[in-house]
């Protein structure tokens, strides 16, 4: 990129994906049209182009914006042209702080729409002066929306998403004032889903801990609706959700006392029906969702029935919160070396618990557990326990010894690329049926966006370009997928090259390991490990290089008989 005095930045900003209107090309295009009428046509082969789409005007919080800013500090540019003042931002102070550390790099701001121009005293103030209406717009947008949301709760409607557990959406008509019929939807029970959820509530309010109720969850075989284990965190989003609550008179009291934004008497709350509650979150992209205070939410009766009595469903809260300070808290810093590559042969991952007395070797003594052993307590898998201090150190002794005779193991490695070449049609064939998933998603998309011009009410537009933005990262998944399978083959034929950059790993590692810091073993492990699986008494280490299944040779280990009793323990190796 040129010196400050040559080149000139173009900003674009989009909200929402769409190929309509001011979309991020139009936007370029017509800041490239005034740069060529302005700056002359030479200035066209010195311009940088900055975008974001689907980043919302509210903050600055945006990836290239933030590049164009690094840009703008090293003075790469003199002038930053955008199509319209906000595209850069609806927020006074953030668009003051800019022009002001724009001024301080002598870099000038040109907003095409309003034509102005920093680069004179009456730009400037014009500037400011339409950023104040810029904001207060922002401002009016979001007062409306709440404004909508509180119509909405008038009606207790269900207005789309992934439906609660206990409940499914459905369709109801409904015949408006003018006499149109018009469309909407209500949760409805699903009865054994139903008693999934207020088996969950028992078990909580009866143990008062999250951790025993996912634990005799899965000691009674019950799952989610998409088959898995339930876990903490899905737990206490069951627990938080006042769906399930009954409209009753305690839950009246309680959101009169929480100064919710409440839309129903309290004769409304008949102890049939459930909670509705809107604006419980706040959702922006590239941050985590934030839980509001439950003064900020809009609280409703729906449409559907509660199963759980307002006196429960306050009580559990009550417990959350007093739950919170003795929540486990996992340790930061450990001297644990296959944390996230050993796994338990049940499936589950394995995790360091760190014990507080020290070995002979003045290290901390630890084991590796396994996640589901620990869930289920002992009830879905009941493996002992790995000796971690003593598993580390085998691990590192066994891949020494591959340095001594390597040629064993470079001879499996040259077995393995009888696999690859072998697989290269089931290849083509899963290739061919992703570049068909990837091109339907594209129509769905083209078709959704050409029918967001026929659509006029703003629910409806706000569905389907949740659904544009869902179809999009769909296709992102499967490109991945595209990528990653079209690399896979020539990815695992070892060349010669690489044959002697495992040779040299191995004889690195033999020599070095010993006096690494725990983090560069850590590296140095992972350069040659994939995977280790623990079956309670043997650790098979899996290499990359060769499938799993391809290699199964034993090792003596020394001092394989000095590991506790709950986790004795001899290797044998698996090379991948």
């Amino acid at each position: 990129m040129k010196k400050n005095g040559d080149c000139i930045a173009i900003y674009s900003r989009k909200s929402k994906f769409t190929g309509k209107g001011e979309s991020i090309g139009n936007q370029v295009e017509l800041c490239r049209e005034y740069i060529r009428i302005h700056y002359g046509e030479g200035a066209l082969e010195n311009i940088a182009v900055y975008e974001d789409e689907g980043f919302s005007g509210g903050n600055l919080n945006r990836p290239d914006f933030k590049r164009m800013m690094d840009d703008a500090k090293n003075h790469r540019f003199k002038a930053i042209i955008v199509y319209r003042l906000d595209r850069i931002s609806r927020n006074i102070s953030d668009f003051a702080g800019l022009i002001e550390s724009l001024s301080r790099m002598d870099i000038a701001f040109v907003s095409i729409k309003e034509q102005f121009d920093t680069a004179s005293p009456m730009g400037r103030a014009m500037m400011y002066i339409t950023s104040v209406f810029s904001q207060l717009e922002r401002e009016t947008i979001a007062e409306r929306i709440r404004d909508n949301m509180r119509e909405l709760a008038k009606t207790g409607r269900w207005l789309g998403g992934i439906t609660p557990t206990g409940y499914k959406s459905a369709a109801v008509e409904t015949v408006t004032v003018d006499g149109k019929t018009k469309k909407c939807c209500k949760l409805e029970l699903v009865p054994e889903e139903a008693e999934i959820i207020k088996t969950i509530f028992d078990l909580y309010i009866e143990n008062d801990s999250q951790t025993i109720t996912e634990a005799e969850l899965i000691k009674r075989g019950i799952r989610t609706k998409n088959g898995n284990y339930f876990t903490r965190f899905s737990i206490k989003g069951i627990l938080q959700n006042p769906v399930y609550m009954i409209a009753d008179e305690d839950a009246y009291n309680y959101f009169v006392k929480a100064e919710s934004d409440l839309f129903a008497g309290k004769e409304d709350f008949d102890g049939v029906h459930g909670i509705m509650a809107y604006n419980r979150t706040n959702q922006e992209k590239g941050k985590a969702v934030e839980h509001l205070p439950t003064e900020d939410w809009i609280v409703a009766i729906g449409k559907h029935h509660g199963l759980i009595p307002g006196k429960v469903w306050v009580k559990v809260q009550k417990s959350l919160e007093r739950n919170k300070s003795k929540a486990y808290r996992k340790p930061r810093n450990n001297e644990a070396l296959l944390t996230g590559l050993l796994f338990c042969s049940c499936g589950s991952r394995m995790y360091p618990k760190m014990g507080k007395r020290k070995n002979a070797d003045g290290e901390t003594v630890f084991t590796y557990v396994c996640k589901l052993k620990e869930r289920s307590q002992r009830a879905a898998c009941n493996l002992k326990n790995a000796n971690g201090n003593a598993l580390d150190a085998a691990i590192i002794e066994q891949i020494k010894t591959l340095a001594e005779d390597d040629s064993t193991f470079i001879r499996q490695l040259e077995q393995g690329r009888k696999f690859y070449t072998g697989s290269r049609s089931d290849y083509e064939e899963q290739l061919c049926a992703l570049h068909r998933e990837k091109a339907d998603l594209e129509k769905k998309i083209t078709v959704l966006i050409d029918s967001l011009a026929d659509v006029s009410d703003s629910i409806a537009r706000n569905q389907v370009a949740k659904r544009i933005e869902q179809l999009g990262k769909e296709i992102s998944t499967t490109e991945n997928k595209i990528n990653e399978l079209e690399g896979l083959t020539s990815q695992q034929e070892l060349t010669d090259m690489e044959f002697d950059i495992f040779r040299q790993l191995l004889t690195n590692f033999r020599n070095g390991i010993d006096g690494m810091t725990v983090e560069q073993k850590r590296t140095a492990i992972r350069t040659l490990v994939r995977k280790v699986v623990w079956d309670g008494s043997n650790a098979h280490v899996i290499l990359f290089g060769v499938q799993d299944d391809e290699i199964d040779f034993p090792f003596e280990i020394d001092g394989a008989d000095d590991l506790d009793e709950d986790s004795k323990t001899s290797l044998c190796e698996n090379s991948k």
